[in-house]
């Protein structure tokens, strides 16, 4: 199966040229398509109306009811100095405001009237009224309203047509040129499109004649001008549009030079096949009324022209109407195509899957997202397995929010902790989590970020501009290449240059050099799309010249929309952003509740982004940046310039479409970006055309690409959010504690209770009850074991390998290490096999087989909720038990490079919670007595595990002060000042220590 496809589509806009074999395809075009024109409606009138009676009582009734009510504000004599010192009084403060209204009155009134002259005489854009932009705005939105129900509302043309371009004062980049349509009216866009389409066909009309006047040849060299297509200036490219405006007095015209040079070879060997996509250094030839001092005709003379380019154009001008309409191969036709990097291997078909990275072959298919499934793989879901950068930073926000919840809940009160144990998954939930803990890719996306942050510190240091990125790819071999808009001369090492000017590439082994880097994400809108041979692109969604139109069944878009999602809220690689849900995914905001926010429809969106649009060309305007990438180097602003990406699943109206191609035209360099969902295709305004199929297949002819699309099922949706939702602190809470504090495995803490092997893993890893195994294979055993018992509901085969192979074994390396540990740990008395399989395929171990970690939970359960709850001996006794089995960290002793497993798990900061909690109530214990000599000896014992739990810091100080030693409770104090640093004593702290001790700052001062 071809990996990349590089026709064109057949289907066309744009009229053909006559030469052209009628069996040809013709390319598409993607410029906007002209929508009828509605007639007025009632709703029309209704608006009209309002408009007449809101002007009306703008512009006479505020000065009637002022005149009548307050009168004349001003004094009636000259100033002395006096007034200064006359008391303020009720009626003076009444003139100040009637005087502040009457110039806002006049303001408004001169903008209605600029307002008026220019839609009545046809002049174009308004003059702007200083100081008055928000009071202009609604002056031209009122006065629009009125005149277009009006008698002579259709020759107000093209005066309307202009409204709303002169308020930010900001020219529309080439990219939107052709759908240049005003955002304001729906008439007036209406109007617009429809007289486009008619100039467009009569200049097809024409130049139809003309090609039948002279045989379907080229015009005579001495009556053909040409026009060299110019390199672009800071992020602003020529376009086809602008040459039009410039030279024949019309943008819309641009078609007239499509048609002219339509699929001719460029002097590079590419063609144009689409009116937006063009390249510096190509070749135009112009219609014969073209005029301006940049066209050169060819071959008489040219001046100003180097005899290369003079070579160029004369080969241009000789190949004529003799170019192939076929498709192009090779290389991109514009500036905006996405290919392949060269430097990777290339397989003819993927390498066969790893247990620990599976890929799917060539000729298998993805489960088809309609049907709400994916095809398991090991009975894990396959197509969260086959998204390592997406299942990581979903496994990394999952760990900071069950993080989060556990130092929420450890504000409850001693002993009645909520959330101590989050709750264990099961059913889908089980095997979603399972899948990210083996698909994730935790070393890409740190290397990702790393290589991208060290760059743009490069380029900081040399006073260098980031470039323009449209894509990432990352190979199988761990290369990372960026594909840039346009050359960027060579990039700073590491950093090399790729296939050629418009990649820079850089390898894995530089990488792993690279250090953190303290500057902002340079591209945090790269997001995973799919996977082509064996290298993952990622699209630059806040770059994309325009809109991303996503076409294919609404099931299938969903699918890829929820990826898309899901990683743009988790990744690893950006700072702050914030990604707009619009029609779908109010179930997702779980993921990142400060990243996502969602609407319910498009007017909602358009009225959004339209204030932010404008709200973000005057910060660039006022921080003298021309775009959001110059704004991320030099000092830094993540806040100011972080992206805002727009998902829109449903297909808009072509209204909706010509407003939102509008609002998308200058998206590129304000950080803005959007991916919009269309059943069918030719979307007004988009750049860039993708299609989803039912295979899984994500397919841009256009961009040359045909990948494995990266998907994210509804049910596989649903169990990530269950995830997400179930660690949230205050899900299917009351505070209470009860079944939210129960460990998951209850071991029997009496005497009748000792196992037949017993591990402590809190401090050094130690075991009882076991030989020693084999010095080869003991490192692994011993590991293999511990993430057993700090998993007791069973881990999954799958997650095992993964843990102790990160970089993939095969199945056969890894059933041989599995019966080894089945032998290593043996039987039980009754003949059961200490490690086991459960009814669901993931391995558990036999209740014979304890850890001090498990011990360690049962006594606290037992001390504050067991048996310990109606006895305090009881509860005194096993909480000095339980704090004696605290020897220190966690495996304390684990070698370098091994137990990486651990940074996905939360028992880090689980274990210091238990310790301090443990601690508190021991301490409470002996307070009851009177015992403070024994509460300070737990809450530092207590300390050596936990020594950043503010709460066991302030209980040490009320035990000091209850043995009446100040001088005691003073040394107590200045070690917590030494210990706070540079960032001083928690609030808490002081106000605490202003309490026990308020001669503290004192001391503090002196010591300072």
């Amino acid at each position: 199966m071809p990996r990349r496809r590089t026709t064109s589509s057949a289907s066309s806009t744009a009229p053909s040229a006559p030469s052209a074999p009628s069996s040809s395809p013709t390319p598409r075009n993607r410029t906007p398509q002209p929508v009828r024109v509605r007639r007025r409606s009632f709703g029309d009138f209704v608006k009209a109306f309002f408009a007449f009676v809101a002007l009306a009582g703008l512009v006479a009734g505020v000065p009637l009811a002022l005149a009548l009510t307050v009168g004349w504000p001003l004094p009636g004599g000259a100033p002395s100095l006096d007034w200064l010192q006359r008391e303020i009084t009720v009626e003076t403060f009444l003139h100040i405001l009637t005087v502040i209204v009457w110039l806002a009155w006049a303001q408004f009134t001169a903008c209605v009237l600029v307002e008026v002259k220019a839609a009545l005489s046809g002049a174009g854009v308004p003059g702007r009224v200083p100081g008055s932009g928000p009071s202009q705005l609604l002056a031209r939105q009122l006065v629009a309203a009125l005149l277009l129900v009006g008698a002579t509302a259709a020759s107000l043309t093209p005066g309307l047509s202009q409204l709303g371009q002169s308020l930010e004062g900001n020219q529309r980049p080439a990219v939107a040129a052709a759908q240049q349509t005003p955002g304001l009216f729906a008439q007036q866009q209406e109007q617009a499109a429809a007289t486009a389409g008619a100039l467009a066909e009569q200049a097809g009309q024409a130049e139809q004649a003309a090609a039948r006047a002279d045989g379907g040849g080229s015009a005579a060299h001495g009556d053909t001008k040409y026009y060299r297509i110019q390199p672009p200036e800071g992020r602003h490219h020529d376009s086809l549009w602008e040459v039009a405006e410039r030279h024949l007095g019309d943008g819309r015209r641009y078609k007239e030079i499509f048609e002219l040079n339509k699929d001719r070879v460029q002097p590079d060997g590419s063609r144009l096949s689409e009116a937006s996509l063009i390249r510096p250094g190509w070749i135009m030839e112009m219609p014969g009324d073209a005029r301006g001092g940049e066209l050169v005709e060819m071959p008489d003379e040219a001046p100003n022209v180097s005899e290369q380019v003079q070579q160029q154009i004369s080969d241009y001008a000789r190949s004529g109407d003799h170019a192939q309409g076929g498709g192009h191969t090779g290389g991109g036709s514009g500036d905006a195509r996405v290919s392949l990097p060269e430097q990777r291997p290339a397989p003819a078909t993927p390498a066969p899957a790893t247990p620990a990275t599976p890929a799917p072959s060539a000729g298998q298919d993805h489960a088809t997202p309609a049907a709400g499934e994916a095809e398991a793989s090991f009975g894990l879901p396959e197509a969260l397995l086959a998204a390592p950068l997406l299942a990581a930073g979903l496994l990394g926000a999952l760990g900071r929010r069950r993080r989060q919840a556990l130092w929420q809940s450890a504000l409850g009160a001693v002993g009645g902790r909520r959330g101590m144990e989050p709750p264990t998954p099961t059913g889908d939930a089980q095997d979603v989590q399972d899948a990210l803990l083996v698909g994730a890719d935790p070393d890409g996306v740190r290397l990702l970020d790393r290589s991208l942050r060290g760059l743009a510190a490069s380029l900081a240091a040399e006073s260098r501009a980031l470039p323009v990125v449209y894509a990432a790819w990352m190979s199988g071999n761990g290369d990372l290449h960026l594909q840039l808009a346009q050359p960027a001369g060579k990039p700073p090492a590491p950093w090399q240059l790729g296939q050629d000017q418009t990649f820079w590439m850089l390898t894995r082994a530089e990488a792993e050099r690279y250090e953190e880097a303290e500057t902002a994400a340079p591209y945090p809108g790269l997001v995973s799309l799919g996977t082509m041979d064996d290298s993952r692109l990622l699209l630059n969604l806040e770059a994309v010249p325009g809109i991303v139109s996503l076409s294919g069944t609404e099931a299938d878009r969903a699918a890829v929309f929820a990826s898309v999602a899901a990683e743009l809220a988790t990744n690893g690689w950006s700072d702050r952003m914030t990604i707009t849900l619009v029609g779908f995914g109010d179930d997702l905001t779980p993921l990142a509740p400060n990243r996502i926010r969602h609407l319910d429809g498009f007017e909602d969106l358009f009225e959004t982004m339209s204030a932010e649009t404008r709200q973000r060309r005057g910060a660039l305007g006022a921080a003298g940046h021309d775009s959001v990438l110059t704004g991320r180097t030099g000092p830094a602003q993540h806040t100011r310039w972080a992206p805002h990406l727009v998902l829109l699943a449903a297909q808009p109206s072509d209204e909706e479409a010509l407003r939102l191609a509008e609002l998308a035209a200058d998206a590129g360099r304000l950080g803005i970006g959007y991916l919009v969902g269309t059943g069918g295709t030719d979307l007004p305004g988009a750049a860039w055309e993708m299609e989803i199929t039912g295979q899984g297949r994500l397919l841009a002819p256009l961009l040359g690409l045909e990948l494995d699309a990266q998907l994210l099922p509804v049910a596989q949706q649903r169990a990530v959010v269950e995830l997400f939702s179930d660690a949230d602190p205050e899900h299917g809470s009351d505070g209470s504690g009860g079944s939210g504090n129960r460990p998951p495995f209850l071991v029997d803490v009496s005497e009748q209770g000792r196992p037949a092997v017993y591990a402590r893993l809190v401090g050094t890893y130690e075991i009882i009850g076991l030989d020693a195994p084999d010095g080869d294979r003991s490192a692994q055993l011993h590991e293999a074991l511990a993430l057993l018992l700090l998993h007791r509901e069973g881990v999954h085969p799958r997650v095992l390998s993964s843990a102790l192979w990160p970089r993939g074994v095969t199945e056969d390396v890894r059933d041989a290490l599995l019966d080894r540990l089945r032998t290593w740990l043996g039987t039980d008395p009754d003949g059961g096999a200490r490690l086991r399989t459960d009814a669901t395929g993931r391995l558990t171990l036999a209740r014979s087989v304890v850890s001090d970690l498990d011990v360690l939970r049962s006594l606290y359960y037992e001390a504050t909720q067991g048996r310990g709850a109606g006895s305090r001996q009881v509860r005194g006794r096993l909480l000095t038990d339980a704090l004696v089995l605290v020897r220190g960290p966690l495996l304390a002793d684990r070698p370098e490079g091994r137990y990486r497993w651990l940074t996905h798990e939360i028992i880090d900061a689980q274990l210091p919670l238990l310790v301090a909690d443990t601690g508190l109530a021991l301490c409470e214990f002996h307070l009851e007595r009177d015992r403070a000599e024994k509460a300070i000896e737990a809450l530092n014992a207590a300390l050596r595990t936990a020594p950043a739990d503010e709460r066991l810091w302030h209980e040490l100080l009320r035990a000091t002060h209850a043995t009446d030693d100040t001088d005691r409770l003073r040394a107590l104090a200045a070690d917590l000042i030494g210990r706070s640093g540079a960032r001083g004593l928690p609030p808490r702290t002081e106000a605490l220590l202003d309490e026990l001790l308020p001669t503290w700052r004192d001391g503090a001062a002196a010591a300072g």
